[in-house]
This record gives C-alpha cells, sequence and structure tokens, in this order.
C-alpha cells in the first residue's frame, strides 16, 4: 500500500491531472494492478464508496491468482464478499 506521500511524489500535475483526491490515487492503482486501466473511473468510483479494508483483501485475493480477467475476478469477489450486488428487497 501506498502512503500518500509516495503518492505526491509520483505525481505530475501535467499527466495526472484527475488526481486530487486520496481516493482517486487509490482507484488508479487498483486499475494498475489489475491491468485494466480503461476502466480507471469504476474504481476509482469504487475507492470512493466502498470499505477500504474489503477493497483490499479482494485486491489480495486477485493478485495471488493467476487469472486472465483480473478485473472481473476482483468483482466476482466483492460480489462474493457482500458488498456490491444486493438489490434491495421491496416491501409491498
Amino acid at each position: 500500500m501506498q502512503t500518500v506521500g509516495d503518492v505526491l511524489k509520483k505525481f505530475d500535475p501535467r499527466r495526472d491531472h484527475y488526481i486530487s483526491r486520496e481516493f482517486q490515487a487509490f482507484g488508479v492503482h487498483l486499475a494498475e494492478k489489475l491491468e485494466d486501466l480503461p476502466r480507471k473511473s469504476l474504481y476509482i468510483k469504487l475507492a470512493k464508496t466502498l470499505p477500504r479494508p474489503l477493497l483490499e483483501q479482494a485486491l489480495r485475493f486477485v493478485v495471488d491468482s493467476h487469472a486472465r480477467n483480473k478485473g472481473a475476478l476482483f468483482m466476482w469477489k466483492l460480489k462474493q464478499l457482500g458488498v456490491i450486488g444486493r438489490k434491495p428487497v421491496k416491501k409491498s
């Protein structure tokens, strides 16, 4: 896990203009680790809205695997952890 200081050392305002908050840096970190940069906005949103320990747990699970599609496995693990995919039950 990178510290805020590490992120700021690598920060280039000409290239990284979309990173202004820590959750954005973590979302980009997720996209890089999952080798899924075209969907970095999805990971930024997940980093903003979901609990960090569960995201880190899912990331460790995926990094330890030899999956071809790491992004899909990451989303599956989040669903298995019960963080995403639940629909609210309508009461009549």
